[in-house]
């Protein structure tokens, strides 16, 4: 049955490739995004170009913060589904601007949550990070690990917004998944991040600044399979609260990544290394089990494949 799809954060990464697989699907679509200046909106709005014309996409720009919008927004549409995945991105800027992080990320989280109860919303997602493990030292990371010891401001506001998902859910019977994202890298992805910003130093013969040396290892995760985990949590019956972490489960080290985009670019890497940043975790590594038990989430693009398909599209379309 067609249902009706907020997605916020529309036009970024992640929101682009995940609101066309929705439409796909026989849903109708409303993203929701700022077009803020994080990165070039003008790449924001390439990546939407194709959803545009598509009869079944609605896009609303606009912001989070604005209660009167969302007002609006939810008024006129009967929306079944929020796919929360609008939000100040990168763990090094919030240091420079927690407060900012916290008025977005929490405030923003708040209101849609609030929307949500009001109009009676059906199903509440809301991406989360990886980063609220903070330190742990158990890996792989467990959705069972206690998560209030972030180090970031970043960190914090998606742990703080998680938190607001599990009050509204108790308190007004709110069907709400966060789904802790691991990495996620692939076509479209943000120009700051660490695979897309190594393949553009190494493609133009600039030196590459390694934060953290042979001690930090991330686990990657491709679009795809990003993708096809919300698809597989949407399947679930509208009940309770829950968590997933949503990764490869398998966790490498940036120095093999940039090994990887050598042989696809065809190019040696001039490599420095330096100290690790504030606010960096040294690895991160997900327990995939829980999402692989419930819904089936099976992660299918290895970091080997993954990286020649990001190199190809960069080629195409990133420069």
């Amino acid at each position: 049955m067609k249902k009706v799809v907020l997605v916020t954060g529309a036009a970024g990464f992640i929101g682009s490739h995940l609101a066309e697989r929705l439409l796909d699907l026989g849903n109708r679509v409303i993203g929701l995004d700022n077009f803020d200046d994080f990165y070039s909106p003008a790449t924001k709005w390439h990546n939407i170009h194709a959803l545009r014309e598509k009869r079944a996409f609605e896009l609303q720009q606009g912001d989070i913060r604005d209660i009167a919008l969302l007002a609006d927004i939810f008024s006129r549409n009967k929306i079944d589904i929020v796919v929360h995945l609008a939000g100040r991105p990168g763990v090094r800027p919030s240091l420079e601007q927690p407060l900012l992080y916290q008025e977005i990320n929490v405030g923003g989280t708040i209101n849609l949550l609030e929307a949500s109860r009001t109009y009676g919303v059906k199903q509440f997602l809301f991406a989360s990070s990886s980063s609220v493990y903070g330190l742990n030292s158990q890996t792989p990371f467990s959705e069972e690990a206690k998560v209030d010891y972030p180090i970031s401001p970043y960190a914090a506001s998606k742990a703080a917004a998680e938190l607001f998902c599990r009050t509204y859910s108790y308190l007004y019977d709110l069907p709400t998944v966060v789904l802790r994202l691991f990495t996620v890298y692939g076509p479209r992805q943000r120009p700051e991040m660490a695979i897309y910003h190594f393949t553009k130093m190494i493609e133009q013969g600039q030196e590459v600044t390694l934060f953290g040396g042979d001690t930090t290892s991330r686990d990657f995760t491709y679009i795809d399979d990003i993708v096809a985990g919300f698809e597989a949590v949407l399947t679930l019956r509208d009940k309770g609260f829950d968590v997933f972490n949503l990764g490869a489960g398998k966790s490498v080290d940036l120095k093999y990544v940039i090994s990887l985009i050598e042989v696809s670019i065809g190019k040696k890497a001039t490599i420095r290394e330096v100290g690790p940043q504030p606010g960096d975790v040294p690895t991160t590594l997900a327990d995939i089990s829980k999402a692989r038990s419930t819904f089936g989430y099976q992660p299918k693009v290895d970091i080997a494949e993954g990286i020649p398909r990001f190199v190809r599209w960069y080629s195409e379309n990133g420069r």
